[in-house]
């Protein structure tokens, strides 16, 4: 049965459906508070975030051009009309375990057959040489088209060689038995060749005329396939 009006249950619901009243006085004193401590503004990151990303690109940008103004473009390698640096490395297949020599002898009474001497190529024929990485294969393939065109002239008319820069002997040789080279592979063990000849990209060759002169310096993988490479060649021997 249900209660009558002015009962306690009745008296209870009303009261609670009203809107609470605040003392004046704390009212008071939580807007003092609120006028000595406001609340923290909310900082748009997402601006920031974008200004500190446009000065990073800036940054870089003017850093990049630094870097071409004091080296200059295409600095890798040794250009043309140069003269490439003389070294005599150990072959890959050979017995010697030892850093390059950037002041070969230039006899064959003093040149160890186990090493790569340039300063002897020089003086006989033409020179094609190669710098590669042996944890490239896009390197490694500029080796390999060396290989391919080396059999589209005849024996002593150029020389073909690469140098594996920064490898140990055993890096050197896998990659001759992994790709059947039959032209002289050196390595670097140390990287100083690669240093005098400014390698910092691979693949680089080198096409340099009897005397070590540089006719032309190839950067890129486009120039890794032997239909890209045998017309330089024969260019270089027609110079």
């Amino acid at each position: 049965m249900s209660e009558p009006p002015g009962s306690t249950g009745s008296r209870q619901d009303t009261t609670a459906s009203r809107p609470r009243r605040l003392d004046p006085d704390q009212a008071a004193a939580a807007a003092r508070a609120r006028v000595r401590h406001p609340p923290p503004r909310v900082i748009d990151t997402g601006r920031y975030q974008r200004v500190i990303g446009l000065f990073g690109l800036l940054l870089v940008a003017m850093v990049s051009v630094s870097f071409l103004l004091s080296r200059g473009t295409g600095t890798a390698g040794v250009p043309p009309g140069r003269r490439l640096p003389l070294f005599a490395a150990p072959l890959a297949g050979s017995t010697l375990n030892l850093a390059a020599n950037l002041h070969p002898h230039c006899t064959v009474a003093q040149h160890d057959p186990r090493a790569l001497n340039l300063c002897l190529l020089v003086k006989r024929t033409p020179v094609v040489l190669a710098f590669f990485v042996t944890s490239s294969r896009g390197c490694e393939q500029e080796v390999t088209a060396l290989q391919a065109v080396s059999r589209r002239f005849p024996a002593g008319a150029v020389s073909f060689a690469a140098v594996a820069v920064n490898a140990s002997p055993q890096d050197a040789r896998r990659a001759v038995r992994e790709h059947h080279w039959r032209i002289p592979v050196a390595y670097d063990l140390d990287g100083r060749v690669g240093a005098a000849y400014a390698i910092e990209v691979c693949p680089i060759v080198e096409l340099a005329r009897r005397g070590g002169w540089v006719a032309q310096r190839l950067i890129g993988e486009h120039w890794a396939s032997a239909s890209a490479l045998a017309p330089r060649v024969r260019a270089l021997l027609g110079g």
